[in-house]
């Protein structure tokens, strides 16, 4: 059972995945394409409305989606937690890109904050 290499080119996905839903898996998927390994990163946000799940529930929602298509934690993805990030800065060619993906208007359409209300 092959780990993550963790000096091995990954991609990082950074969010509050609240909840994780079809366009996070999407982006994933296309995420995982780019390196073979993935870490997702859930900052740690306050509870409220738009926050409603704790770090162990966005965890156990990932895995659960992944899972159904055929990813393994620790194999080809980790989700670790990382502060409340609402800013990412670089200087000259650090090494890495940042990279904005677009999906069709299926994907681009679901919203979190829908899925929040529908839960409710």
């Amino acid at each position: 059972d092959k780990r993550m290499d963790w000096k091995k080119p990954t991609v990082q996905m950074l969010g509050r995945w609240q909840p994780w839903h079809d366009g996070h898996t999407a982006l994933f998927k296309r995420a995982i394409a780019k390196t073979g390994q993935v870490v997702i990163q859930v900052r740690d946000m306050p509870r409220d409305e738009k926050n409603p799940f704790a770090f162990t529930e966005i965890t156990n929602r990932i895995m659960s989606a992944l899972s159904v298509e055929g990813f393994h934690y620790s194999k080809d993805y980790t989700i670790i937690k990382v502060p409340n990030v609402v800013n990412i800065t670089y200087g000259r060619d650090v090494g890495y890109t940042i990279t904005q993906e677009h999906f069709d208007e299926e994907i681009e359409a679901i919203s979190a904050t829908k899925i929040r209300e529908e839960m409710k």
